[in-house]
């Protein structure tokens, strides 16, 4: 099978962040891969994983990162894919990766979701994909219209509770 989508993280102390895209990626059939790469450490590894990616069939990369968060940035310059960056919260808040990410160059542009966010990475990358894959494009229908329903039952079950003063 080949990943239509890579998940890499800048140290495995990342993986219980980046480990929601990977479970929203797993529960709608979508091909993925998931390493650990370090821009900093291993950055001949990162420039080789970003060049060969797109060969490989990778269609979006989400990348997460903490701290200086080097590693969307040094993907992004080296593919044309689309990099979906997830700031890893650690130090500031994480507001140090955020800023790392969304202040990149032009013409490198680094997607960036909300700190920890990485749900909504695996979200945007099924998007992406939808745009050229009409099996994509209907779970990606079917999850919308999930997530609607259920507000919808929410609201429901919230007119049930009973209050002295409620109108």
């Amino acid at each position: 099978m080949i990943p239509l989508v890579s998940i890499i993280m800048g140290s495995v102390s990342d993986y219980e962040i980046m480990e929601k895209a990977a479970k929203f990626l797993d529960e709608h059939d979508i091909p993925f891969e998931i390493n650990a790469l370090s821009a900093h450490r291993t950055a001949d590894k990162v420039m080789q994983f970003a060049q060969t990616a797109q060969s490989r069939g990778v269609k979006v990369i989400i990348a997460g990162a903490g701290m200086a968060a080097a590693l969307p940035g040094a993907i992004a310059a080296e593919t044309t894919l689309p990099v979906i960056g997830v700031p890893i919260k650690g130090s500031f808040d994480g507001m140090d990766s955020v800023l790392s990410m969304i202040q990149m160059p032009p013409g490198i542009p680094v997607a960036t979701v909300a700190v920890n966010g990485s749900m909504n990475a695996a979200v945007l990358a099924m998007e992406i994909l939808a745009l050229t894959d009409e099996k994509i494009k209907e779970k990606m229908l079917d999850y919308k219209k999930s997530l609607k329903d259920k507000i919808v039952k929410a609201n429901e079950e919230l007119k049930l509770k009973q209050f002295k003063n409620r109108v």
